[in-house]
């Protein structure tokens, strides 16, 4: 990195640590804060007031979120720890350096992504307009589980599952759809066995947080999510996740959410989460980087992909992506991927 890339580096980082403060300011609940402070001090034995002034500090001089910090586990780690630990706003700074304004609303608008994405997709979708309730049954009978979307909205919110059998009347189906938004159906996803082993009423998918330098995709972190059953592997379906080496994709301990839960076996399959691996890991890396020059002015994204009997495909592509990081008091493992990151990115 230039010198003259390091100052402009470190400008934006000013700018958007003010920006960033400025947002946590005016949205501040302090009984939320204190609360979070109440739970580490429950889990480590730290004073509440300790660490609400330590959850402050971090959060305006290091750009830790009041959530990161619970998540993991800043109230046991050293402060050499903490700094290889990527956090949400230091991912918020990234993703408005490096994904270009007039091409995120394809990530954010989820019928725009099918169509730029639809030859990675390999599932059938279709659109539902008003007068095109014959396509819809038609499209049912060759899919009899149906996936309808939204056109925006996040963590699982705007995603919705039906199954054609139980519909008695289309055109009441129909209606209904079109009244609440729910204009794209896809065709359900059937994963790989591998994954169908853990929790097989839930597509499980694969985060991958990648960087498009304009040459190279660089594999940031990964994390498995896993669902309980429900549509969306979200946690706020109950689904949790477990991170995996990003040379290997092998799990590297439990399972865990932002919840406080921690999971050594999944709660329905019983399945030991530490032993899993992701099937098909070096295909899922290179279809990474297929569909990461799709939209190359959008260089850093976290990509949800379901790895399916026949190969990986594209959920979704998220800009202003979430953070997934390793939990020291569940996993041991004490530092984090911001080295990973800083190595791909020069920031």
């Amino acid at each position: 990195m230039t010198t003259s890339d390091a100052t402009s580096v470190e400008r934006l980082s000013a700018r958007d640590r003010i920006r960033y403060l400025g947002q946590r300011a005016r949205r501040l609940d302090l009984g939320s804060v204190v609360e979070r402070a109440r739970d580490v001090s429950a889990q480590f034995g730290v004073s509440v007031p300790r660490t609400v002034v330590d959850m402050f500090w971090q959060a305006g001089f290091h750009r830790v979120g009041f959530q990161d910090y619970v998540d993991y586990d800043f109230a046991i780690l050293s402060a050499a720890e903490r700094k290889t630990y990527m956090t949400h706003p230091i991912s918020d700074q990234l993703s408005h350096k490096y994904d270009h304004p007039d091409y995120r609303h394809i990530f954010h608008d989820k019928w725009e992504f099918d169509r730029v994405f639809t030859d990675y997709l390999h599932r059938e979708w279709m659109m539902v307009e008003d007068d095109n309730v014959d396509q819809l049954r038609a499209f049912a009978e060759r899919h009899p589980t149906m996936i309808t979307k939204q056109q925006r909205g996040r963590s699982g919110a705007a995603i919705h599952r039906y199954f054609a059998n139980e519909v008695d009347d289309w055109d009441a189906f129909h209606r209904g759809l079109r009244e609440r938004g729910e204009l794209l159906i896809e065709e359900n996803i059937v994963q790989h066995a591998d994954l169908a082993a853990v929790c097989p009423g839930t597509v499980n998918s694969t985060r991958v947080a990648a960087f498009f330098d304009g040459e190279k995709t660089h594999i940031l972190a990964i994390a498995q999510k896993f669902g309980r059953g429900q549509v969306a592997d979200q946690m706020d379906f109950g689904g949790f996740y477990t991170m995996l080496d990003p040379e290997t994709g092998k799990s590297v301990g439990d399972g865990y959410d932002s919840h406080g839960h921690v999971h050594e076996f999944h709660p329905e399959s019983g399945f030991r989460i530490a032993d899993f691996q992701l099937p098909m890991f070096d295909e899922v890396v290179a279809f990474t980087d297929t569909v990461a020059r799709v939209v190359p002015q959008v260089q850093y994204v976290g990509w949800d992909i379901a790895v399916t009997p026949d190969g990986p495909l594209v959920i979704e592509g998220n800009w202003g992506t979430g953070i997934y990081e390793n939990k020291p008091s569940v996993t041991g493992i004490r530092t984090g991927h911001r080295p990973r990151y800083r190595a791909a990115i020069g920031f």
